[in-house]
Formats: structure tokens, sequence, C-alpha cells
């Protein structure tokens, strides 16, 4: 069995069973019970792999491999374990395996660099158990405060859900790493986008992450009774919602610059009330995305997209609110850590110029204190994630162990140089 079979097998493994929350797709929250079986699992085979495994005060699983020198920064892998609702098998979990993988092989060899290096299984960066997402990693780079610990999700509030599964929701801030304790930060991840297969090409790296903003649209109307109230004197919140969504398309693939930079505008989720097919919508409550390379180009289109609310909202007689609840800034990678990835992913056969992450990672986070860097891996498929279909071809998980093993070579001759 090569590596990448090994490593999309064990992906497989932990997409289903006990590892998830549901009998028919693959669920798993952070602090869930299915959560906490894939970290026992995962802590098997990092202790198999030489590591020493311990959790931090944000849930997150930290495999640590000893280097030869003492007190040095380390080389942290890392991506998330949780997943969406009905979500794949490879989407963070794949960077997660990998890593191991690689440490396996270094253990094997009974080989050590100079440096550490630590793998981390973050916790949280869907969001799919609290309202924000990427709380495990922000703790782990000291940006969380106490509205964090109040978020309220199914469980009951963040500091609630960590002591019930006997972590200190009061200490999650305990997880914060010191400046000097990583000397570089690597994410491999499905690329959950259509560009390395339209090039035929199975790796690339990355070189900067997407800014994001992330709200709740809520309108309102009056409720009425769908054979009784005349057209023209309806305020119908759907109506009213679904001009909302369509002029934030228009905007979006209208603006300047926008194809160019990546600006992306999304509504994924509508809740409609009272919800009866003969009843006028009173209430509509939908979520809005907006993202773009640069956190400029994205603050212009929510600007427009905000007026363009404001303006339907006077014309139709409605009630239109947005409260926005993440603002995400982006990241940009290292430009030295890029070049080493690049010339790694140029071996393999991969793209030859870096990317720009749409979607959000534990990257830019961690970016923003640390240098850091991704591999994106090819999504065949036409880059569907998010779903079951997700997927990746053996050879290009092949390609990205020797792409990592390769970039670990890089970056210990250049900290000689």
């Amino acid at each position: 069995m090569t590596i990448g079979e090994q490593v999309v097998e064990r992906c497989r493994t932990l997409g289903s069973g006990r590892y998830s929350e549901r009998e028919d797709q693959l669920f798993r929250p952070w602090l869930s019970r299915s959560f906490f079986a894939v970290q026992a699992t995962l802590t098997e085979w990092m202790f198999a792999a030489g590591m020493q495994v311990r959790t931090d005060a944000a849930g997150n699983l930290i495999g640590r491999y000893e280097g030869t020198e003492p007190n040095q920064p380390a080389v942290v892998f890392g991506s998330h374990i949780d997943t969406v609702a009905n979500g794949g098998c490879f989407d963070g979990m794949l960077g997660v395996v990998l890593a191991i993988s690689v440490v396996e092989r270094l253990d094997l060899d009974k080989k050590r660099y100079p440096f550490a290096i630590e793998i981390i299984a973050f916790g949280d960066e869907e969001g799919s158990a609290f309202p924000v997402s990427m709380i495990t990693s922000r703790a782990v780079s000291g940006e969380v405060n106490s509205e964090d610990l109040a978020l309220i999700g199914p469980t009951g509030t963040v500091q609630n859900t960590l002591a019930g599964c006997g972590l200190d929701g009061e200490e999650l801030s305990a997880a914060e790493r010191p400046q000097g304790d990583i000397l570089a930060f690597v994410e491999a991840h499905i690329e959950q986008g259509p560009v390395l297969e339209a090039c035929n090409k199975p790796l690339a790296a990355v070189q900067s992450i997407a800014a994001q903003r992330r709200g709740t649209v809520t309108v309102k109307g009056c409720a009425g009774h769908a054979g009784t109230l005349p057209m023209a004197m309806r305020k119908d919140a759907l109506a009213g919602a679904a001009e909302a969504i369509i002029g934030l398309e228009r905007i979006v693939n209208a603006f300047p610059g926008g194809a160019e930079g990546g600006l992306v505008g999304t509504v994924g989720r509508l809740v409609v009330s009272p919800g009866g097919s003969n009843v006028v919508a009173e209430r509509v409550e939908f979520s809005l995305d907006i993202r773009a390379g640069k956190k400029s180009l994205r603050d212009a289109a929510v600007e427009e997209v905000e007026a363009e609310f404001v303006a339907l909202t006077a014309r139709r007689g409605l009630e239109l609110t947005c409260e926005w609840q993440q603002d995400l800034e982006g990241a940009q990678c290292s430009p030295p850590l890029v070049e080493l990835m690049q010339e790694a992913v140029r071996d393999e056969g991969g793209l030859n110029k870096p990317l720009v992450s749409g979607a959000g990672h534990d990257t830019m986070v961690m970016a923003r204190r640390w240098p850091s860097v991704m591999l994106f891996i090819r999504s065949p498929r036409g880059g569907i994630s998010h779903h079951p279909d997700e997927t990746v071809m053996n050879e290009d998980v092949d390609a990205a162990y020797r792409a990592l093993c390769s970039f670990l070579e890089h970056l210990n001759l250049s900290q000689k140089n």
C-alpha cells in the first residue's frame, strides 16, 4: 500500500460510523461524541509515530516529535477535524493524517531535524458547533475573549460545553502559544475548488487567503392570507429577501475588479416564517457571506450591498437589518515559506504559480502571528467539497506527501544558511 492509499483509507475510516453524529451522513462538530472518538484514534496513530501527545485548553489535539536541539521553535503542521453537516471526509482531516504519515516516515528512518515537529488537530474551523468559526486556532493565537465563551450553540455556551467535556472553559486562553514556540505553520488541504483539476495539476502552493465577512440578514414584513391580501397591499418579507439575494448576485458579478480579485457573495441558508404555503411571509432570515482576495475589495462590495438592501427596504415598506457576526481580514502567507513550498510543488509537477484561497482556513488565523504557508491538493469532480462526493486521488496524496517531506528538507537547509 502506498502512502497515498494509506492516508486516503484512514480519512475514509474516520468519515463514518462512530466518527459521525449521524448515521446517514458525516457530521462532526467540535466537542461532540464523534469528535472525541476521532481524537482517540488520532492519538493512537500519533503515539505509534513516536510522538508525545497532549490536549490543550481548547480541546486541540497536539502531537510532538522532538528535534535534536532542545528549546527550539517547532515546525507545526495543522488542520481541522470538525466537519459541516453532510460533509466530506477529506476537508481538514487530510492535512492532519498526511502530516502524521510524514512523521511516521521520520520515525521509521530514525531521523530528526534540529527543530521539533508538531501536529495540531484543530477542533473548530467550520463553526458547526457555535455561530462563529476557528475558535480553537484563535485560542492558540491568543485571539479569544469573553464574547467567544458566551456564544450559544445547541449544547449551551462555549464555556459550559467545555466544562461539560472536562475542560476549563474559563481557561480557554491558556491554549495560547508564545510567539517563540513556532518556527513555521504548514497546512495541507484539499483545494475545494476546480482550478487544479482544470489545469490537470496535482498540487499548488498558496500565497494568501481571502478576507471574509459573514452575517445574518433579517427581513420583516406583515403576514397575510395568500388569497385575500391584494398584491399591491402586501409587505412580503420573502419577496423582499428574494430581491435582496438577486441584488447581491448582480452587484458581485458587476463589481469593478471583482472577478480578478476573487470577489464572491453567497446566501446558503434561508428561514421563512411562519412558513405556510398559503401565508404571506412575515419574517425571513438568511445568511450572508462576502469574500475577496483583498480586504479593501471586500469592504467596498459590502458597502454597496448594504446600500442596495436599504433601498429595497424603502421601496417595499419592509424592515431589514444586517447583523455582521464575523469579520475575517484574510491573510498573506510568508513569502519565504511560499517560495520553499513552490519549489517542492514544482518538483512534483504541480502548478507553476501560487493560488489565492477563497475558502477560510486555520492558516488565516495562524498567519497573523507566525510565518505560515499552505499546500493545496487537487479536488476532483469539479472541486466539490462540504459534500459526501468530496474526494482526492491517491497519486495526488502521494505527491503531497513527497512535497511536504521536501519542504522540510528545504526549510532545514534554509535555517542553516
